[in-house]
């Protein structure tokens, strides 16, 4: 698979874990015309010996791509290692200052992070790059296997990943850098050191639009100022010219489901609850993972080395044995969820996975979802209740005290999650929609009905979607809800996502490039058309940086 576009680039790649597969695909094809490397930014993915856990990713590259030029992030988990130790060593053992001697320094070297965030904050300080990751926002969320952090090993590790990525933009000198992702600290200051450094760095945006992904240059961070340019533009014909995406919006409309088909077999659309067989079937799946990873590659002794960098087994395997087994029991009557009320006024507030790239990147002052609950049911209008939903992912995720907690205010009801099969019902009965950055809110915005963002998310440019940005906005916005005359917005918004980006078929090129390296399936000619598309995207991207900087030069002159 030849590029039209990628000719004598250095193309450099970043990786992590499953999303990485698709791209070893496309790094093969590109090195035949140009300089290719990757860059694997997971702790242990990088330092772990070879296991089912990394065996098709970053050893795939080893084994068998070994013209790409391959780094990653070993060295420098081995010093933060050190590193700790010796503070700890001199500080004493006690973790986020408990018994320790305040006045020995951290290993970190602060005038260096003060120079970088100077330099590098264009779009997030340094406290925000952070939230990008699980290994070091443990107090935000529930997964247990993770340990809390210090803010000497935040710091510490801050400044080993800006050298890590300084000395290999250095040494690589790419021309171009594509990604499939958006999560992980890594990336964060990728897209700050490449926004500096005047690199095309390409990473996906997901517009909630069927498979239609558009390129992003700030991390989907916020709106790339280029797509609102786009939109705006849309915005302005008339509806003769964006009668396909009309047609599809009406068409949406009558459908009994909504669901996004890029969901379809995911755990985002189960509603019934699963048998004890299949639950301990996948917890031997599990053991058998660990054992390998473990026992039989050795990892255990790396993994002792740091709580923050490596995610413990047996704190694992107990969270999704109790994961499991909440679910089955929160996905049949149960104390914590309750019916709908028919003819209730009320707003519809569905919960995100928590954590997830979605709130912890695109909106890190919001992912505190109880106190949320908390500041929207003080602002709905007297009478209306607020209607929260856990997303189906999530679902025995969370500590189940949270459920309480939620349901002891007096205007909220914590909401059965399988009542109905599909969002469209619960987004037409309910006044209008809440949410950090869901899809909930574009669905609602194509059904005619207002709603609440708290992340600027690309699909807030449609007419009826409020981006919130206080608490004290709420009231107005909240009474602002009911019908809105959307269809025009609408269109214009699905117009522009078809002129900027393409389809692609992320999770079947994942789960595709799996079954391949597996032997369980040859490179087949639908695979590689949605390689070729995966491809169209990058190459769309770079066009269009293109024409961003031939744009600036001109306005400068």
């Amino acid at each position: 698979m030849k590029s039209t576009v990628f000719k004598g680039k250095r193309i450099l790649f970043i990786c992590r874990e499953t999303y990485s597969k698709p791209l070893w695909f496309l790094a093969r094809d590109l090195m035949k015309e140009n300089t290719v490397g990757a860059f694997y930014i997971m702790s242990a993915e990088s330092r772990f010996n070879k296991c089912y856990y990394n065996e098709h990713t970053i050893f795939e590259f080893k084994e068998h791509l070994p013209g790409c030029k391959l780094y990653d992030v070993s060295d420098i988990c081995d010093i933060f290692v050190r590193g700790m130790e010796r503070y700890y060593k001199k500080a004493g053992r006690g973790r986020n200052g408990r018994g320790r001697d305040q006045k020995v320094k951290g290993p970190a070297d602060m005038e260096f992070l003060k120079a970088v965030e100077r330099d590098y904050s264009h779009f997030k300080t340094l406290g925000l790059q952070l939230m990008s990751s699980q290994e070091n926002t443990k107090h935000y969320h529930w997964r247990d296997y993770w340990a809390v952090t210090s803010d000497e090993e935040n710091c510490f590790w801050l400044e080993l990943n800006y050298k890590k990525i300084f000395k290999i933009l250095d040494e690589f000198k790419p021309d171009v850098i594509l990604d499939l992702d958006n999560a992980e600290l890594q990336r964060t200051i990728l897209c700050e050191v490449a926004y500096r450094r005047k690199i095309p760095y390409i990473t996906i945006e997901y517009s909630k639009y069927g498979y239609w992904k558009y390129p992003s240059f700030q991390n989907s961070f916020g709106i790339d100022p280029y797509f609102r340019e786009i939109y705006e533009e849309k915005l302005k014909q008339p509806d003769s010219e964006l009668s396909e995406s009309i047609k599809y919006i009406e068409d949406f409309r009558q459908k009994n489901s909504i669901m996004n088909p890029e969901f379809s077999g995911s755990v985002t659309v189960q509603y019934e609850r699963d048998s004890w067989l299949w639950i301990l079937r996948v917890m031997r799946g599990k053991w058998n993972y660990f054992w390998d990873q473990d026992i039989t590659a050795g990892n255990m002794k790396v993994k002792k080395k740091s709580n923050m960098l490596y995610a413990r087994t047996w704190p694992y395997l107990k969270y999704y044995w109790n994961e499991m087994r909440r679910k089955r029991k929160f996905l049949v009557p149960n104390k914590y969820f309750e019916n709908p009320v028919e003819g209730e006024d009320y707003v519809y507030m569905p919960l995100h996975l928590i954590p997830e790239s979605s709130v912890f990147v695109k909106a890190s002052f919001y992912v505190d979802e109880l106190n949320l609950i908390e500041q929207v049911s003080k602002a709905l209008p007297v009478g209306w209740k607020l209607y929260v939903k856990e997303h189906q992912a999530m679902l025995g995720e969370r500590d189940p005290a949270f459920y309480l907690k939620a349901s002891e205010i007096a205007n909220v009801r914590v909401v059965q999650v399988n009542y109905y099969k599909d969002p469209k019902p619960w987004i037409l009965n309910a006044k209008g929609v809440v949410t950090i950055t869901g899809t909930a809110a574009y669905e609602a915005a194509l059904l005619g009905k207002r709603s609440i963002v708290f992340g600027e998310v690309p699909f807030s440019l449609i007419e009826g979607i409020t981006r919130i940005r206080s608490f004290e906005e709420l009231p107005k916005a909240i009474r602002s809800f009911g019908s809105v005359d959307s269809l025009h917005s609408a269109a214009a918004y699905l117009e522009a996502v078809k002129e900027a980006g393409a389809e692609v078929k992320i999770f079947e090129l994942m789960d595709g490039a799996e079954e391949i390296f597996s032997g369980r399936r040859k490179e087949d000619r639908e695979y590689r058309e949605m390689l070729r598309e995966l491809l169209h995207f990058y190459e769309k991207g770079y066009e269009t940086w293109g024409k961003m900087i031939i744009t600036a030069i001109e306005e400068e002159i």
